[in-house]
Parts: C-alpha cells; structure tokens; sequence
C-alpha cells in the first residue's frame, strides 16, 4: 500500500512538472500590431486637437495612415446660409491727418458687401467649378443663378458634392480658385439679391 501510494504521488509530481512546462499562449503578433497601430492613432489624433492641425497623411513602410478632423455634412443635408455673415473689423488706428489724406486719395472706396448674400462652404473639401477639366465654369461672374441652380462642386473623401445656390440674384464675386481646399463656412460666391 505504501508503494501505491509513493507512485502516486510520484504521478502527480511528474503531471505537476508537465504542467508548469506547457508553453504559455502569448497574444498574437497581429493582436500585438493591431494594439501598437491603435496606440499610434490615437496619439496622432490627440496631437491633431492639441495643435489645431486638419490633416495628416503619413506612410511608414507598409503602413499608411490618414486622419482628418473636420465637420462632415452628408450631401442631403448640405444648406447655406442665406444671411450675410459679420465680419469683425480690426480696431482702427489713430493716425496724423496729413499721412491718411495722400493714403485716402490713393485707396479706391471700399466696396459695400453687406447687402451682399454669401454662399459658404458646408463642408471640408476642394473647390471645382466645373464638373471636369475640359467643361465650362458652373457659374462666372455676372451670371444669374436661383435656388436650384448648381454653381461648383465640392470633393469630400472622394465623393463629389454639388452645391446649389439656394438663393436667386446675380453672381458678383467668385471667392475661391479652381481645384483649391476650402474650409467649412468659408465665403465660396457672393451674391447680389435680386
């Protein structure tokens, strides 16, 4: 009976060994990537707030990341804002009255644009005024539009956003160039009511 009971306890110390020997499963070395890239995202996302910055684009080998901030507006819900904006105006600077007359003759008058109606910008994106390369402008200067008609397009993430007047008066101003990046809100035409 002693011999049963000296073998087995020897079993349980060779099973014990066994046991401690198994191989521990260590996470997976996608698993271990997955968490590293998130990391990396996560800290370029915070240096974007902290910074202000738009965008970023970086490539490292096979990687490539792109983040960008930014308010996004799906095209059905894209509306522009039919009252002027206001503009705030820098402090005005004493200055000797014998400078500011030669300055005051040279300058042209300031032209009025507070009657002025401003279609702004609904998204992020760049600025096309044509629907391709080789096509005529939507709209020129001088042209008439009315709510419906289209006068650019806006590329966002690759989609291609018409941009309706949504307004009726005559085109006075065209505020951005062809195939340039536009902020959300910025001022894209100015229009003069009819």
């Amino acid at each position: 009976m002693a011999k049963k009971t000296a073998a087995k306890k020897t079993a349980k110390k060779s099973a014990a060994k066994k046991a401690d020997s198994k191989p521990i499963k260590a996470p997976s070395l996608a698993n271990a990537q997955a968490s590293a890239i998130i990391g990396d995202v996560e800290n370029l996302m915070e240096m974007m707030v902290t910074h202000d910055v738009t965008e970023i684009d970086i490539e490292d080998g096979p990687r490539k990341i792109i983040l960008k901030r930014g308010c996004f507006i799906a095209p059905q819900a894209v509306t522009h804002s039919a009252a002027p904006l206001a503009v705030q105006q820098p402090p005005a600077t004493a200055a000797p009255a014998a400078a500011a007359a030669p300055a005051a003759a040279a300058a042209p008058p300031a032209e009025d644009k507070s009657n002025l109606i401003e279609i702004t910008s609904p998204m992020v994106g760049t600025f096309y005024a044509a629907p391709s390369p080789d096509s005529d402008p939507f709209v020129t200067t001088g042209a008439s539009v009315t709510d419906n008609t289209v006068v650019c397009i806006l590329e966002a993430m690759k989609v291609m956003n018409e941009i309706k007047a949504e307004c009726s008066g005559t085109i006075v101003e065209i505020c951005v160039k062809n195939a340039e990046p536009v902020e959300f809100g910025q001022v894209i035409f100015r229009v003069k009511p009819l």
